[in-house]
């Protein structure tokens, strides 16, 4: 890792040369979309995919005040890019840093409204048209830019590196499908990826691939979602659903996506005959998706209940489907056997530290790239398993609920992997001591 004085110089570097050709082609179209926005949020807003009463921030408008003094802005796509730098958030608040959090969808800023202090400011990231960029850093004038993993933003990034605003990519990832891609364009990736000051990265991979795609001063920091905490929830509504289902054998299944739900359920026909009193727990990752899997559920002769209709998995119910935001923490708490989802679609799998962190025992389909690294370890230790069938899904998910010796083992494992991963917030903040040390003495200027 560079020295304080190296960073300091290399934050005062010239800009890299003239854009390469696909970036101003991108500028050019993104200005001559600017008329098309209000069609595109009209259609966003039928889909649930805007806030109607913030839109204006997607065109770079905010009702908010910037606060006074040095700010933060962090940006991530959604609600795992979010949380990820929950940790993190609350070591730059103890610094008396203030906060500005973007992304990118309604969830994340319902995840963020729900879980995250009152004085981090959340807005939705602009649109990235050159006019909107603009209003939004002429508004927020950020300190400093943290980027989490890969959502990035050509005009975004290239307002932010014109303005002298130092940047830094965190917890960057690049994935298997990616870096090809981005190899064929690698004149545009690294006109981006150049503008960061510093480029932190999950893993040796991952920094191996940022560098070869132009990446400047590149460390392996590891993954912030390992030092996440684990997530909260509501004790008097854990109470109720403990309560509810004492003495019956449950499955989570966490943010599960299309094509999955059939299968966890049909899993769930094939335990039952096994488990007579069996509850599957179904926490959808959009929770849109309630009433179709209820569907789902119905059509396979089985009894749903949904949450978000306020309904409680009753004795008759054989399935709860949890359709609601920000309440994985109360379900991990209720069973030790977890399914993570994203990972029997090519979707690249789920976050599952938090899952561990609370006590599962780890079941997992074949596509979990997005968290290679980490199932790779969970899986050699015995902290998780990997089903890639049907037949395994079910002989695996029927061992954890019949013998607690071997969920014991495979929690136990698990939990070793997570400590043993962990320390990326430390490094991350080593990392960025050079740019918050020049915060804390425009703080002190500020306040001489």
């Amino acid at each position: 890792m560079r020295s304080s004085a190296a960073r300091d110089l290399k934050m005062t570097n010239s800009l890299p040369k003239a854009l390469p050709m696909t970036l101003r082609m991108y500028q050019r179209l993104a200005s001559g979309l600017v008329p098309l926005a209000p069609a595109l949020i009209k259609r966003r807003l039928k889909q649930g995919k805007e806030d109607p009463a913030r839109v204006g921030e997607r065109r770079g408008l905010s009702r908010d005040v910037r606060p006074h003094g040095p700010l933060v802005w962090i940006h991530g796509a959604s609600v795992g890019e979010v949380l990820a730098a929950a940790a993190l958030i609350e070591r730059l608040r103890e610094l008396n840093l203030r906060i500005l959090l973007t992304s990118g969808t309604v969830t994340s800023a319902a995840v963020v409204a729900k879980r995250f202090p009152p004085d981090v400011i959340h807005q939705y990231v602009p649109y990235d048209s050159p006019r909107y960029v603009a209003r939004f850093l002429d508004h927020w004038k950020p300190s400093l830019a943290l980027f989490i993993e890969s959502d990035l933003w050509p005009n975004l990034i290239l307002a932010g590196g014109a303005r002298r605003v130092p940047m830094v990519l965190i917890n960057g990832r690049m994935s298997p499908r990616s870096f090809p891609r981005w190899q064929r364009m690698h004149g545009t990736i690294s006109a981006l990826l150049s503008r960061f000051d510093i480029c932190l990265a999950q893993s040796k991979t991952d920094a191996e691939r940022f560098s070869a795609l132009g990446g400047r001063d590149v460390v392996t920091t590891g993954n912030l979602k390992l030092d996440v905490p684990a997530p909260p929830a509501d004790p008097a509504k854990l109470e109720r659903l403990m309560a509810m289902t004492r003495g019956r054998p449950i499955i989570v299944a966490a943010s599960t996506h299309p094509g999955e739900d059939e299968m966890l359920i049909a899993a769930h026909r094939s335990l039952v005959g096994f488990f007579p009193q069996l509850l599957t727990v179904i926490v959808p990752r959009h929770p849109d998706r309630g009433s179709s899997i209820a569907g789902l559920v119905t059509a396979s002769g089985l009894k749903p209940a949904l949450r978000s209709r306020e309904e409680l998995p009753t004795a008759t119910a054989d399935v709860y489907v949890a359709d609601t935001m920000g309440e994985l923490g109360l379900f991990y708490r209720l069973s030790p056997v977890v399914f993570m989802g994203g990972s029997l679609i090519h979707h690249g799998g789920q976050n599952p530290i938090e899952a561990i962190k609370l006590g599962a025992a780890i079941i997992h389909g074949p596509h979990i790239f997005n968290f290679a690294d980490v199932y790779a370890a969970l899986d050699a230790s015995g902290g998780a398993r990997q089903a890639d069938t049907q037949e395994l899904l079910v002989k695996h998910l029927g061992q954890l609920l019949a013998d607690p010796a071997i969920r014991d083992k495979m929690q136990s494992a698990g939990s070793g992997v997570v400590e043993e991963l962990g320390g990326a917030l430390n490094r991350t903040m080593t990392a960025l001591e050079p740019y918050l040390l020049q915060l804390r003495i425009e703080m002190g200027a500020a306040n001489a």
